[in-house]
Formats: structure tokens, C-alpha cells, sequence
């Protein structure tokens, strides 16, 4: 890596004053604990780590909220991608057992702890490490990940760093348990950034470590375990004190500028561990080195976090569409939900359909967001058959129906019918979304509306304009319509082109 080793910049009395209204500020709005899954500490702590000795990135984002703020911008590919893949890969895939938390559980001396010990032996004879071996990847081949994505119509992914166990999937010089080191032994980020190139399909790569200090704790019965062995303190990480803390933190900043330097990733995402205001000073040294950084790239790239972590810089996340925006939102935005019924795979886990899919992406882009769908790998590397199946599924909806989705941008209301749609319920033909592109305006019917449909939200005004032409997209059959004052009525052909949301394209409308 082209790293220079020097000082990062001090920090000015203003950021710290923002540093401190904010967390002022975040503590007054709520009552749970502001850290979240992230280690407790004092700013001193988190500037003593973002004092230690790292890259030096020379650009014009410094490492305050207001200067990313003057160079920010979101990413123009973002805005036109609407759909992404999601990946939780890595050594709780091996157990398959509960979810990706299978650490955290195993040690927890409840059902999880007896299933671990029923099939891999005792905490102190097999702990959460003795699954390095055993994550060899053997049957993993990142050029048909790849093909697999851009056949589902995604037009960028999120690669699986680092989840919450702290094991990098990366060459990493920084954390000495990664898999080039052990396990696979392969760079395994590297070859997937490598194939994703090859499709042309954006990558980013998410860091769930900063919970990782936190994360893994003895049994409260007293069960011996591995957790504390000398030889394992630096994968582990129980050992708690202000001095480790520090060097967490700053080891936290080098992964970041590691992953940076050598795999370019269009996207930084991390979990909600980092929201907590104290931890900015360190937050703000890899978001100015990365946008300084990129910028010698020419490429345009953003962080991605939950909440309010960064407050300017990043491209806001949400955890499953329960959590994201319901209305027309100004900002561009993005949710992320799972294609299984575990993030992680887990034996037995159930698959969502496509049609489920296709609708939530339809809903999140009317309402200017992307979706980043969640898929689950085994632990050898493959991706099932049944997941395999629903990605083809809806690459072949979008094939038909892209000229409605990328590229395209919000119209003046997200939809009509209902615009909340329960869960469990099933949507009608009268629940419509809409998008824009090029002059034309796409209703997206949620459901099959029958022989006839009504769109009120196009109704005529004497600024609405002339409807010339509507089309459904992926028919040939001519669409017989009339425009009046009570809205857009549309004779529909007995032959319906999918069996999930239609789309209607319609020019003539006046979109100034």
C-alpha cells in the first residue's frame, strides 16, 4: 500500500464544540443507551486513538463535519443503481446455526451454548477460533458471484469485510486474522472487487468491526471457555481497559484505510456501532482520508451508515423496510432487508419470493431510496439454489422493466391507494407508485388491476398536459386509454406481461 506514515490533523476548537453540542443534543432526544453496540468510553480515549500514527491522505476534505460537507456529494451512479446486493458471508456460515450472532450466542450458556457443545465439543476444547480451519471456501468462485449479481439486475454490491467476529475477509496487514492468513487463504475481498470490476458492477465493502470489542462475553454460570486464553486475546478482545480501548479504536482506523488503499471500494458501509457522537474524531480521520483518497481515483464515492453516525458525508442506511422512510423523502437514501429468513445462512432458513422483492424495490424507489437486498452463502462459499432461483427471478422482471428503474428519479408524489401497505397484507391493483425518467412518467401497479385501471393522481388539470401514449412495458398489446379530469382511465389486454407489479409508461404529461 502507498502509505505515508505521519500524524493525522489536530482538531480545531470548533469541531470539538460540535462534537459536544451534538452529543448534547443526541442524549436529550433519546433514553436508550447512545452507543449502541459500540464500546463504551470517554472522548479522550477516541482522540488519544485518532492521535495514533496512520496514512495521511493530502486533499480538501479535512477531518471536520464542515469541510466534508463543503466536498460531499452523493455519488450520481448511486442515484441511477436503485438496486444492490448485500452479502453475509464468514465463519458463523460454517455452524449455520441461529444466525450470524453465532458467536455472541454460543458463549451466552443457554440452548446455543448446548447445541454448540452437542456438535463441535466444549467452549474450552472448541471455541468460536476452532471454525478458522474449518472456513476453507473450497467451493467459492467470485466470478460467479458476480454473474450471478449482474444477472439479478444489481447494479452494485456490498462485499462482506468484517462482520462483528472480528475475522477479516481481506490481506490485511492490520488484524492478523483474516483468510489470506489463515483459514482459505485467500483474499478473498480482493478476488470478489476483481470480479466485480469485470461486470461493471459497483462494489463497496461494509465494517461491522468497531462491535466486535464488545461482541463476545464469558458465560454469567462460570463454564470454562477459550475467551480468555493468552493466545487469542487479539481476536477476542475481552480483555477490557482504557489502554485497549485505544488501540481498538486505532486499529479500527487502519482496517478502514487498509480497505481503502487496496480494493478502491465505491462504498464504505458500517453498522450502527459507530453512531455514538464520541466516536467522531476517529469517524471524521477515515472519512476524510477516504474522500481525499478517492478523488486520486477519479471516482465518486460515499460512506454509507444508520442514522444520524454521520452528520454530513453519508449516504443514510436503514435496517428492513419496517425501519425506512414511509413518504417521499428529499435526500436520497437506502434500505437494506434480507432475501432469507437469517442474515447469515442457517440450515432450514426460508426465502422470500420475488414478487415480495420486486414490490419492496418498488416501493423504496418511489420514495427515493435504494434497496440493497441481502443474499446468504453457505459456508463453503456457494449460494444456494433456492436464493439463486428468486435472484434470477428478478433479474428478469428488471430486464423488462429498466427503463422505469435506473436512472430514474422520484415524480411530485411517491403513489396513490394505499401508501401503507401492512405486512401480511396483500396489495390491489389500486396501490400505485410512480417514478420518472426522460419525460415519461411509470405507474407501477402493485397488483394486476383486472380488465381496467384508474389512475386519480393523473387526473387532467390545465397544467397537467396531454397524455399522448401509454404503454405496458413487456406487452405488445396497445393500451386504450382516456384522460379526463377524474384521472387516467386504461382498458387493460387479457394477457398480463408478469406475475408480480406492472408497469405503465405515459407520455404527454406536463412534468415541469
Amino acid at each position: 500500500m502507498d502509505m505515508i506514515k505521519k500524524f493525522p490533523l489536530s482538531y480545531s476548537l470548533c469541531t470539538f464544540l460540535v462534537l459536544i453540542s451534538a452529543s448534547q443534543l443526541i442524549k436529550a432526544q433519546t433514553k436508550v443507551d447512545p452507543f449502541g453496540m459500540g464500546p463504551h468510553t470517554t472522548l479522550d480515549v477516541v482522540l488519544a486513538a485518532a492521535k495514533a500514527p496512520s496514512s495521511l491522505a493530502v486533499g480538501p476534505t479535512e477531518a471536520s463535519w464542515e469541510s466534508i460537507r463543503s466536498t460531499y456529494q452523493i455519488p450520481a451512479w448511486f442515484m441511477d443503481a436503485k438496486f444492490g446486493i448485500f452479502i453475509h458471508w464468514g465463519l458463523f456460515s460454517i455452524p449455520a446455526h441461529h444466525n450470524e450472532w453465532y458467536e455472541k450466542h454460543m458463549y451466552m450458556g443457554a440452548e446455543d451454548t448446548r447445541w454448540h457443545v452437542e456438535h463441535y465439543g466444549a467452549l474450552n476444547t472448541f471455541g468460536y477460533k476452532d471454525f478458522i480451519p474449518l472456513f476453507k471456501a473450497d467451493h467459492f468462485n467470485a466470478n460467479n458471484w458476480a454473474a450471478l449479481f449482474k444477472a439479478s439486475g444489481a447494479r452494485y454490491v456490498m462485499l462482506p469485510g468484517e462482520h462483528h467476529d472480528g475475522f477479516s475477509l481481506w490481506n490485511s496487514t492490520v488484524n492478523p486474522w483474516n483468510s489470506t492468513r489463515l483459514g482459505p487463504k485467500r483474499d478473498l475481498i480482493g478476488e470478489l472487487a476483481i470480479a466485480m470490476q469485470k461486470e461493471d458492477l459497483h462494489y463497496g465493502i461494509a465494517n461491522h468491526s468497531i462491535e466486535h470489542y464488545t461482541f463476545t462475553s464469558a458465560p454469567k454460570d462460570g463454564t470454562p471457555t477459550d475467551l480468555n486464553d493468552p493466545k487469542y486475546k487479539s481476536f477476542y478482545w475481552t480483555e477490557h481497559n482504557p489502554e485497549n480501548l485505544k488501540l481498538f479504536f486505532a486499529q479500527w482506523v487502519l482496517k478502514n484505510e487498509e480497505l481503502i488503499d487496496l480494493y478502491h471500494p465505491d462504498m464504505l458501509w458500517f453498522d450502527n456501532g459507530i453512531n455514538a457522537r464520541v466516536y467522531d474524531p476517529i469517524k471524521l480521520k477515515v472519512a476524510a482520508y477516504y474522500y481525499n483518497r478517492s478523488r486520486s481515483w477519479n471516482k465518486s464515492v460515499s460512506i454509507v451508515t444508520k442514522s444520524n453516525a454521520y452528520l454530513s458525508g453519508s449516504i443514510v442506511d436503514h435496517e428492513r423496510l419496517m425501519r425506512a422512510p414511509q413518504t417521499l423523502q428529499k435526500t436520497p437514501w437506502q434500505v437494506h432487508d434480507t432475501l432469507g429468513s437469517t442474515w447469515g445462512y442457517t440450515e432450514g432458513m426460508h426465502i422470500a419470493s420475488a414478487a415480495g422483492i420486486i414490490r419492496t424495490l418498488v416501493e423504496v424507489i418511489s420514495k427515493n431510496g435504494c434497496y440493497m437486498l441481502n443474499v446468504s452463502p453457505k459456508g463453503d462459499g456457494s449460494i444456494p439454489e433456492d436464493q439463486q432461483k428468486v435472484l434470477h427471478q428478478i433479474g428478469s422482471w428488471l430486464a423488462v422493466n429498466a427503463e422505469a428503474v435506473y436512472g430514474s428519479r422520484t415524480w411530485k408524489i411517491s403513489g396513490e391507494g394505499r401508501l401503507i401497505i401492512p405486512r401480511g397484507q396483500t396489495p390491489t391493483g389500486k396501490d400505485i407508485r410512480f417514478t420518472q425518467k426522460d419525460g415519461y412518467v411509470y405507474a407501477f401497479s402493485l397488483a394486476w388491476p383486472g380488465t381496467s385501471a384508474l389512475i386519480s393522481s393523473l387526473a387532467q388539470s390545465p397544467t397537467s398536459g396531454t397524455i399522448m401514449k401509454v404503454e405496458l412495458l413487456g406487452s405488445p398489446a396497445k393500451i386504450p386509454f382516456l384522460h379526463d379530469t377524474t384521472g387516467l382511465h386504461l382498458t387493460l389486454p387479457e394477457q398480463k406481461p408478469d406475475e408480480s407489479v406492472f408497469v405503465f409508461k405515459i407520455s404527454g404529461l406536463n412534468l415541469n
